[in-house]
């Protein structure tokens, strides 16, 4: 029990950098500008590259956890991103710099599920979503080591001298992911997970769960899952397409066109969905895993509460322009949408372990895949950056949110997950929670 920490602390590190990959290239956009002469558009493009490699990887990512291995995955590719900070640190053109964002963003690709996968293998059922928020705190922490610290670093060493520390880094942690994790903790001849709940509950039967599942039946079985599977996809990809449009892309540029704010103003209002989120991964776990012993109901209350957000800005927008306004609207935007974490205990707890990897990676693509039809389609909206074109924007937004909702109510909550809700029901757990 004390192991298993030591596989999560290394795991939590690596998603670190997946975050702080993902966001990197605006901290050094102007140094890339200054050393390739490349125009806006080509940092468009190398910042877009991480992104669609992330998408493409991620069916992939679920089928090499299900069947090649936690451990071997997590330790190829984290070396394969870590050839990619190095190229981009020691990249003499841009178009190398761009290789080297393609291998980091399919390096780090394949972290998030295989982590999913040990967390379902070392942790007790009533810990996954806590320790799913967790992980999601951790990367978001470095979203915000990729902003003003990277700025700071690259303005004293030097953009390329920083990819350069940031390729050892992560061969550092290829190498302790490979010394120290297992994929099971009967790999070191400790006794499994469902043995010890087993045992904490009284039991002598254990469940047994199916091996190897093959590739064609893990994609049938998720793909064909009706009620399981859909609903959470039709949600994920409105909710975290939502989550991107404002977040990755348009706020920042509706509080300089429309509010007048300067870039040090509407910088510091933006970090507060990033501490929202952090908050609320881990507050949204928690809550699921411990008080109410619910996955949908975590969900659905959550995202209630971010469509009202998003009517909040749609229907305030241009009628108020004080940022200590916009960072508690921020804040909430960030704190209840940090509740999609609970998305893959709920979805992990519908399938057998044995697809964990492949049902989680096939839910990811809709995400990432929303971000980016999403981010589109508002580009087209906002041709000419006024008042009228971003209310559009965030009208969409609202619309998009309101069929997402529509969408998880519809999703289905696993029997196991019902049966735990019964036991906390009536207040007991939350009344230990507050007074032990």
């Amino acid at each position: 029990m004390s192991r298993r920490w030591a596989v999560f602390g290394i795991l939590a590190s690596a998603y670190f950098f997946v975050y702080f990959h993902r966001v990197s290239t605006a901290a050094v956009a102007t140094d890339l500008e200054a050393t390739f002469a490349v125009s806006a558009a080509s940092i468009a493009l190398l910042s877009s590259a991480y992104f669609y490699a992330y998408t493409i990887m991620q069916l992939p990512a679920g089928l090499l956890t299900d069947n090649w291995g936690p451990r071997k995955t997590v330790s190829a590719f984290t070396l394969l991103a870590a050839a990619g900070a190095v190229l981009t640190g020691m990249a003499s053109s841009f178009e190398l710099v761009v290789v080297g964002r393609v291998m980091i963003g399919v390096g780090v690709a394949m972290v998030y599920i295989p982590i999913m996968k040990i967390i379902s293998t070392w942790y007790r059922k009533n810990e996954f979503a806590t320790l799913s928020g967790i992980l999601l705190a951790v990367g978001n922490i470095g979203a915000l080591g990729a902003a003003g610290p990277l700025a700071y670093f690259s303005a004293a060493l030097g953009w390329q001298q920083v990819f350069l520390i940031l390729g050892a880094i992560t061969i550092a942690i290829a190498a302790a992911s490979w010394k120290i994790i297992r994929d099971r903790p009967e790999d070191m001849g400790l006794p499994g997970i469902s043995e010890i709940e087993a045992y904490e509950n009284g039991r002598s039967d254990l469940a047994c769960e199916p091996g190897k599942i093959p590739m064609r039946t893990a994609l049938l079985m998720t793909f064909g899952s009706g009620r399981k599977f859909w609903p959470m996809a039709v949600w994920f990809f409105f909710m975290y397409g939502s989550v991107m449009v404002y977040q990755g892309l348009w706020a920042g540029p509706f509080y300089h066109d429309v509010l007048g704010w300067e870039k040090t103003t509407y910088g510091l209002v933006l970090t507060f969905i990033a501490t929202g989120m952090i908050i609320g991964c881990t507050s949204a776990g928690y809550i699921s895993d411990k008080i109410l012993g619910s996955r949908k109901k975590v969900l659905v209350t959550g995202s209630v509460a971010y469509t009202i957000i998003w009517a909040v800005i749609w229907s305030t927008a241009g009628s108020i322009s004080s940022p200590q306004a916009y960072m508690a609207i921020n804040f909430f935007f960030g704190f209840f949408g940090g509740f999609f974490v609970v998305s893959y205990a709920q979805i992990k707890e519908l399938f057998p372990m044995a697809i964990v990897g492949t049902t989680t990676a096939a839910l990811n693509i809709f995400p990432f895949a929303g971000g980016a039809v999403l981010q589109q389609v508002s580009g087209l909206i906002l041709t000419t950056r006024s008042l009228e074109a971003y209310q559009s924007v965030w009208l969409l937004m609202l619309v998009c949110m309101i069929i997402a909702t529509i969408a998880v109510s519809l999703s289905r909550e696993s029997e196991e997950a019902m049966a735990r809700a019964s036991r906390l029901r009536g207040g007991g757990s939350l009344r230990r929670w507050l007074f032990g």
